[in-house]
C-alpha cells in the first residue's frame, strides 16, 4: 500500500545480488572502513612487536592474529551489508539476546585477565567480550522498539528500550566498565532525541548522569582513580597517559620515522587503547588527521543518507549505529590527548582485538545495510507531495 500511495523507484527484476549490492551500497563509506583496517594493520606492525617479544611469541604474532580477525570482520561486514533491513533487525535482536545473557553471566564465568575488570570469557585460544557484540544489537533492538512506539496504538517502546538500557548500564558499571556504559547510554539518547524526545526530559537525564557519576566517584576506587588522574594538573610521566602524551608531543607534524618510536616499548596497551599514540609518534599528526577524516567521512555520509530515509526504524537504528561508531573513536583519541578520563576503549578497526574488530565489522555492516539506496522513495518525496496538496 505504501508503494501504491507514494510511488516507487524502478528496479530491475531478478538482478543478481552482487551487482545490486554494489549499485546501492555507500561505496565511499565502505572504502573509508577498509582504509581504517589497513591503517590498523600498519600500526600493528609497529605497536605489537614489543608485546609479542615480552610474551615469547614471534615478532608479528599479534599482527597475524589481527589479520585473521580483520578478515572475519570484513566478511561479516560485507555479508551483513547485503541483507535487507528486516533480516538485519531479526538477526540483531537474536544476537542482542545472546550477548545480553553473556553479559549477565560474566560475574560467574568471566575473567579479568589481571586488569581489574571482569569483561571477558576466556576460551583458551582466544577471549570474547560480550559488551562489544551487545552494542550494535542493542541499538537495532532499541530502534525497533522506538519506531513501534511511533505507530498509532503502538506499544510503549521508548519506555521498554529505556528500561533495557538502564539494565545494561548497571551490568556494565558493575564490571566495572564505565566507558561502555556511557557509550550505550549515549547511543540510546541519540535515538531517543531523533525520535522526538522533549528537551526537558533530556536535560533531566543529563542531570541523572551527573548524579550517578558523583555516586560512582564516592563508591568506586577504580572510577575515582581515573577521574583524579584526569583532573590532576600534573601528568605522571611513568603512567600510560604520561607515555602517550610524551609520544604525541615527540611525533610533531611528520613523526619520528617508521619503527623509530619508543612509546610502544613502554605502554602495555600500545596496540589497543593507545594505538593512536603510536600513530602520532611514528607518523605524526598527518596520519592522525587522516584517521580522524576517515571516521568523520563514515559518520557524516551515513547521517546524510539517513536524513533522506523515511522508514523510522531504519532512521533511528542507523543514526544510533553511526553516532556510536564515531563517538567510540572520539573517546579513544580523546583519552590519549587527555581530553577525557581513561576509559579502556578500543579504536574501531584500528586497535588490536578480536571481539572489537569483529563487532565493529558487524555494526558497520548493519549501517551499510540501512544506508543502501532502496526503491521506496525518500522522505523528501512525502514532504513535496504534502506541499502540493
Amino acid at each position: 500500500m505504501t508503494a501504491m500511495a507514494h510511488g516507487t523507484v524502478p528496479v530491475q527484476d531478478g538482478e543478481p545480488i552482487l551487482p545490486k549490492w554494489w549499485r546501492t551500497v555507500d561505496r565511499w563509506a565502505l572504502s573509508c572502513v577498509l582504509m581504517l583496517f589497513s591503517v590498523g594493520l600498519l600500526l600493528g606492525l609497529a605497536a605489537s612487536v614489543p608485546l609479542a617479544e615480552r610474551n615469547g611469541f614471534e615478532p608479528f604474532h599479534y599482527v597475524q592474529r589481527q589479520a585473521v580477525f580483520g578478515g572475519l570482520a570484513i566478511m561479516a561486514m560485507l555479508l551483513t551489508s547485503m541483507m535487507s533491513p528486516v533480516v538485519v533487525r531479526r538477526l540483531a535482536v537474536i544476537g542482542f539476546l545472546v550477548a545480553f545473557v553473556g553479559l549477565a553471566l560474566l560475574p560467574f564465568f568471566g575473567t579479568d585477565f589481571g586488569k581489574g575488570a571482569t569483561r571477558w570469557y576466556s576460551l583458551g585460544f582466544a577471549s570474547i567480550q560480550p559488551s562489544e557484540f551487545l552494542k550494535p544489537g542493542f541499538v537495532v533492538a532499541a530502534g525497533w522498539m522506538m519506531a513501534a512506539s511511533l505507530e498509532i496504538n503502538g506499544p510503549p517502546g521508548k519506555a521498554w528500550s529505556f528500561a533495557l538500557c538502564i539494565a545494561i548500564v548497571l551490568m556494565l558499571a558493575l564490571q566495572p566498565d564505565f566507558g561502555q556504559a556511557c557509550l550505550v547510554l549515549f547511543g540510546w539518547g541519540v535515538m531517543y532525541f531523533v525520535s522526538g524526545a522533549p528537551m526537558v526530559l533530556l536535560v533531566g537525564m543529563a542531570a541523572l548522569v551527573v548524579v550517578a557519576g558523583t555516586v560512582a566517584y564516592a563508591n568506586s576506587e577504580h572510577f575515582a582513580r581515573r577521574i583524579d588522574g584526569f583532573l590532576s594538573p600534573d601528568v605522571d610521566p611513568t603512567t600510560q597517559l604520561g607515555y602517550a602524551t610524551n609520544a604525541i608531543r615527540e611525533g610533531g607534524l611528520f613523526g619520528v620515522g617508521v619503527g623509530e618510536g619508543e612509546v610502544k616499548w613502554s605502554l602495555p596497551d600500545a596496540h589497543t587503547d593507545f594505538i593512536i599514540a603510536v600513530a602520532a609518534e611514528e607518523y605524526g599528526m598527518v596520519l592522525v588527521i587522516c584517521i580522524i577524516a576517515l571516521y568523520t567521512a563514515v559518520v557524516v555520509r551515513s547521517l546524510l543518507r539517513l536524513v533522506r530515509e523515511r522508514d523510522p526504524f531504519i532512521r533511528l537504528a542507523g543514526t544510533g549505529l553511526a553516532c556510536m561508531f564515531g563517538v567510540q573513536a572520539m573517546i579513544n583519541m580523546g583519552v590519549a590527548v587527555r581530553l577525557l578520563p581513561a576509559k579502556g576503549m578500543t579504536l574501531p578497526f584500528v586497535s588490536y582485538g578480536g571481539s572489537s574488530v569483529i563487532a565493529s565489522g558487524i555494526a558497520v555492516g548493519m549501517l551499510l545495510a540501512f544506508t543502501r539506496s532502496r526503491p521506496q522513495g525518500q522522505i523528501s518525496d512525502l514532504l513535496g507531495r504534502g506541499r502540493m496538496r
